[in-house]
């Protein structure tokens, strides 16, 4: 069976649904991008700022990569119970929630282990975010959209880790009580919910059938995918450290900025809000050339690009400008990356049992993102006074060596 056909077979069509425009999935998945920035790049800065270590610090990105890792193992509870609006509402008002403590706890070492186990809770909410506006992307979308819908998609994700962060942390800097940023946050997270009423609403084709006989049903849906050549093709992907972006987490600390003379108004500006709109810029990118090239060859291929941009900013000169136009060009390739991978895994999931499918594939990915952004913080931190371009040197030879093993593998799965 061909791509366009296997597509063809497991996706619905412009008929069977009203399909609305793609700028909803965007603002749908906005908070879940945000809480991320909010942690990532807004407490991050401010951590290192106060005298955090960089590989303590890092923490604080590792506590939300570790929730991306595991999402899987409770991805089925929304395929089999309540409504995909139903559980979005919830998780985003309880999301907003988990942004007002995060900004809340204090932000020094006596109270880090309490931050660190509120950053979890509220991941943990804020996953079923994504899981619900990703099972609603794989019942609405027909196959040639598939591309259009992984720009878009990602662009709130991306665009939101822009807001969360710059506007994070710049109302964590600016106003007198750093709990009224988190307030700010968690009404912009309620508002929207206002996009739900342009969707469609798609009930599980698991409720109803009893608990039991609704999971082996997911895991059958699950295992009938992964037994495909573009359902193993895509794990093989995810699990190679290919794309991951994961110096960008680590370029925002404050220790790691000054190597090039950067300060906390850099850090917020292209990191934050300036990186989201290029991110999200990428994101269109992204999604144009996985229309024009097979989804997992623009992957590979954007990967290759991503260890090349980081090589040249370990090489480029120092000092502020330099850090704002190389991290600018290192965001609009995690946006093409982000976007690439949205349409690998539309490429190889069906729209049956999409919040499992999906976050199988995104755990998966999350992990080389999970322990590569320690193992770099790790090095820019014990690196001295070079540890900065070593750290970015450290990940681009292992995403060539990713990208090289994928061709290996997936040269070895067609002869198959």
């Amino acid at each position: 069976m061909g791509y366009e056909e296997a597509v063809i077979v497991s996706r619905p069509s412009d008929k069977q649904h009203g399909m609305p425009h793609p700028v909803v999935w965007t603002i749908l998945h906005l908070p879940f991008g945000a809480l991320y920035g909010f942690g990532s790049v807004a407490l991050t800065n401010v951590a290192s700022q106060r005298g955090i270590p960089i590989s303590e610090a890092t923490l604080i990105i590792a506590a939300g990569g570790l929730i991306n890792w595991l999402k899987w193992i409770w991805a089925p509870v929304v395929d089999i119970t309540l409504t995909l609006r139903s559980w979005y509402v919830l998780s985003t008002v309880l999301s907003g929630f988990g942004v007002f403590a995060m900004s809340a706890v204090p932000l020094d070492r006596q109270h880090f282990a309490v931050l660190i186990f509120v950053i979890v809770a509220a991941n943990f909410v804020n996953s079923i975010v994504a899981m619900s506006v990703e099972a609603m992307i794989a019942g609405a979308i027909p196959p040639h959209h598939a591309g259009r819908v992984s720009g878009w998609f990602q662009a709130g994700n991306l665009g939101g880790i822009g807001l969360g962060g710059g506007l994070g942390l710049y109302l964590l800097v600016h106003l007198p009580e750093a709990w009224m940023s988190g307030a700010i946050m968690a009404a912009l997270f309620c508002a929207c919910c206002l996009a739900l009423a342009f969707t469609p609403e798609f009930p599980s084709s698991h409720r109803g059938r009893g608990p039991w006989m609704a999971v082996r049903e997911v895991i059958r849906d699950l295992w009938t995918m992964l037994r495909t050549k573009a359902g193993l093709q895509c794990a093989i992907l995810c699990v190679l450290p290919i794309r991951t972006g994961s110096a960008q987490g680590v370029l925002t600390q404050h220790a790691v900025a000054k190597y090039w003379s950067a300060g906390s108004d850099q850090v917020a500006l292209t990191q934050g809000l300036l990186s989201g709109v290029v991110t999200t810029a990428g994101c269109f990118i992204g999604g144009f050339l996985c229309r024009r090239f097979h989804p997992r060859v623009a992957y590979a291929g954007i990967g290759l690009i991503l260890a090349v941009v980081a090589v040249a900013m370990a090489l480029a000169p120092h000092g502020p400008t330099p850090y704002v136009v190389w991290s600018m060009i290192y965001a609009l390739g995690v946006g093409l990356a982000y976007a690439a991978f949205t349409a690998v895994v539309l490429d190889a999931m069906g729209p049956r049992s999409g919040a499992t499918k999906y976050n199988v594939f995104a755990s998966l990915s999350n992990f080389p993102m999970w322990w590569l952004g320690l193992l770099l913080g790790y090095i820019a931190e014990k690196g001295g006074s070079h540890g900065a371009p070593w750290m970015l040197f450290t990940e681009a030879a292992l995403g060539i060596a990713g990208v090289g093993v994928f061709a290996i593998s997936a040269r070895a799965i067609q002869r198959r």
